[in-house]
C-alpha cells in the first residue's frame, strides 16, 4: 500500500513527497500522483485531506471508476486522461478537469464547485446535481442531467436521449443538437439548445428568449469558455401541466 503525503509537508518546489515517494510527488507546487503505482482509494483518501489552495495532477488514470471523489476543499485536480465511471461524484468544492472522456455518471450529484471534461461524457451527466458547474467540451450520453436540481451543466457538443428528464432546477446548455424526450417531466430547470430537438417529453415546450434569458445564458457560455451567440439558441421548460395533478392529463404520465 503506498502512503500519499499532501503537498504542504514537502520543504521544496521540487521533491519527493515524503513516504509517498513511488506514488505521489511534489512538482512546482502541485502534487502528482500515478495510479500506475497507487490505488483509487489511496488517491481519494489524500483528496479528503487535502487543503484550500492545493495543486493535483493524476496520472495514469486507466480509465479507473471512482475517481477524485467527494473533494470537499478549493483544490484544483486534474486527471491527465480517461477516466470511468462516477468521476468527481459527490463534488463539494474546487474544480476537477479530466483532460480525456468520463464515463456513466460524471459529477453525479455534485454540490458546488466545477468539473471540466474536454473530452466526451457518457451517460448520467451531473445527474441529480445540486449545484455548481459540469462543461462538457465533446458530447454527452443519453440522460444528461437527469433529475437535475440546481446545477448548471454546459455541452459543447451533442446531448443523447431522455436528457434532462424530470429536471427540477438548473440550467442545461446543450450547444449541439438534442436526442429523443428531451426534458420529459420537467419540473423547471431551463434548457438552451443551439442545435435541433429531435423530440420534446411530456410536458416540455419551447418557451421565449427574453433579455433576461440571454443575458442568462451568455453568462453560462462564458463561465464554460465558450464564443457561441445566446441569440442562436432556443428555450425549453415545463409547461407546467403534469406536475399539478388533472385528470384530464393522466393519459399523459
Amino acid at each position: 500500500m503506498v502512503t500519499l503525503t499532501a503537498p504542504e509537508t514537502a520543504h521544496t518546489s521540487t521533491a519527493t513527497a515524503g513516504t509517498a515517494s513511488a506514488g505521489a510527488t511534489l512538482i512546482d507546487g502541485a502534487t502528482l500522483i500515478d495510479l500506475a503505482g497507487s490505488s483509487v482509494r489511496d488517491l481519494n483518501q489524500a483528496l479528503h485531506q487535502a487543503t484550500d489552495g492545493q495543486a493535483w495532477t493524476v496520472k495514469t488514470p486507466g480509465g479507473k471508476h471512482s475517481l477524485a471523489v467527494g473533494i470537499d476543499a478549493d483544490i484544483d485536480v486534474t486527471i491527465d486522461g480517461h477516466a470511468g465511471y462516477y468521476a468527481a461524484g459527490m463534488h463539494q468544492k474546487g474544480e476537477v478537469t479530466i483532460n480525456g472522456n468520463a464515463g456513466v455518471g460524471l459529477a453525479e450529484n455534485i454540490m458546488s464547485g466545477k468539473v471540466h471534461v474536454t473530452g466526451d461524457a457518457s451517460q448520467s451527466a451531473a445527474a441529480t446535481g445540486h449545484g455548481g458547474l459540469v462543461v462538457i467540451d465533446g458530447n454527452a450520453g443519453a440522460r444528461c442531467g437527469i433529475s437535475m436540481k440546481g446545477v448548471d451543466i454546459v455541452v459543447g457538443g451533442n446531448i443523447g436521449h431522455m436528457s434532462a428528464f424530470m429536471a427540477q432546477a438548473g440550467r442545461l446548455v446543450v450547444c449541439g443538437h438534442a436526442g429523443e424526450a428531451l426534458g420529459d417531466s420537467i419540473y423547471e430547470a431551463r434548457i438552451y439548445v443551439r442545435g435541433t430537438v429531435a423530440s420534446l417529453g411530456a410536458d416540455c415546450i419551447e418557451k421565449p428568449m427574453t433579455a433576461e434569458h440571454l443575458d442568462e445564458l451568455a453568462g453560462l457560455l462564458a463561465a464554460a469558455g465558450r464564443t457561441e451567440d445566446p441569440a442562436d439558441f432556443r428555450r425549453y421548460g415545463s409547461a407546467r401541466n403534469l406536475y399539478h395533478f388533472s385528470v384530464h392529463n393522466s393519459t399523459s404520465y
